[in-house]
């Protein structure tokens, strides 16, 4: 599964998931939107959740967008590409952890492999932080239970149980 980022380098260089992505070789960033390949774009505002159906649709590519949370508009994600949101997880970086939804860059990449089947690949990108084993085992559950399911309703529906106990 490749990794490819829209990089927009308003955050903190040291605390840049994307940026360390990129010097393990893990995923390519790109400053420019028009380089960004297409493929299945992780969008918090897109009307569907990835699912495992979802995995032959960016032909092995996921595409993530790495800006701060501030800026993290609808507006921003203008890129080609099947756009999907990622279902309920658990930040387990030092800056979010514990919150709902505020995953870093390689959270993200990471939640998305495992949902489409290639957990070995989450584990990569997740190496090179400290943390990354935490994400994993914070999120097991989860991330087991919508790579079972077969489409996006299924997903919204596991969802609606993590929502629901909130």
């Amino acid at each position: 599964m490749e990794c490819h980022v829209y990089y927009e380098g308003d955050d903190d260089p040291e605390k840049c998931t994307a940026r360390r992505l990129e010097r393990f070789d893990e995923a390519t960033l790109y400053r420019s939107m028009g380089q960004v390949p297409y493929g299945i774009v992780l969008n918090p505002h897109a009307e569907q959740a990835l699912s495992p159906a979802d995995a032959d649709e960016g032909l092995g590519t996921l595409v993530a967008l790495d800006c701060s949370w501030e800026s993290a508009e609808a507006a921003s994600f203008r890129m080609n590409g099947v756009h999907r949101a990622l279902p309920f997880l658990v930040a387990a970086n030092p800056v979010n952890f514990g919150k709902p939804f505020r995953l870093t860059t390689v959270e993200a990449l990471a939640g998305a492999c495992c949902i489409l089947g290639a957990r070995e690949r989450a584990e990569e990108l997740l190496e090179p932080f400290r943390w990354g084993e935490t994400f994993l085992e914070m999120n097991a559950e989860p991330l087991r239970r919508y790579s079972e399911c077969t489409d996006s309703s299924e997903v919204v529906a596991v969802q609606d149980d993590y929502l629901a106990d909130e």
